[in-house]
């Protein structure tokens, strides 16, 4: 279900991210595991902090700078279909380009 959101998300590509499948427009906003389980999420640390208290079975921090950077990792199975796409477009609102 992640695939299809994120790709319905306007100015979105797929492309291999090392061993999971990145999500971008301008950047990387969202990228899935090879197993589809899990996913990450660019979030600002505000945003990730709020996920995961919200939420906290689904949503935790990546382990390292990575996630001190908002970087956030979702269990996919917890998220029903409104959470994810939440999760999505947040993510996605930080990939698109900055207008002048």
């Amino acid at each position: 279900m992640l695939r299809s959101l994120a790709l319905s998300l306007p100015g979105t590509a797929e492309a291999p991210h090392f061993d999971r499948a990145a999500f971008r427009v301008k950047r990387n906003y969202a990228t899935l595991s090879g197993d589809g389980l899990t996913a990450n999420f660019k979030f600002t640390p505000d945003e990730q902090q709020f996920k995961c208290l919200m939420l906290p079975t689904a949503f935790s921090p990546v382990p390292n700078a990575w996630g001190r950077q908002g970087w956030t990792t979702a269990v996919l199975a917890e998220l029903d279909e409104a959470d994810l796409r939440d999760a999505l477009e947040t993510a996605w609102r930080h990939a698109l380009p900055k207008r002048r």
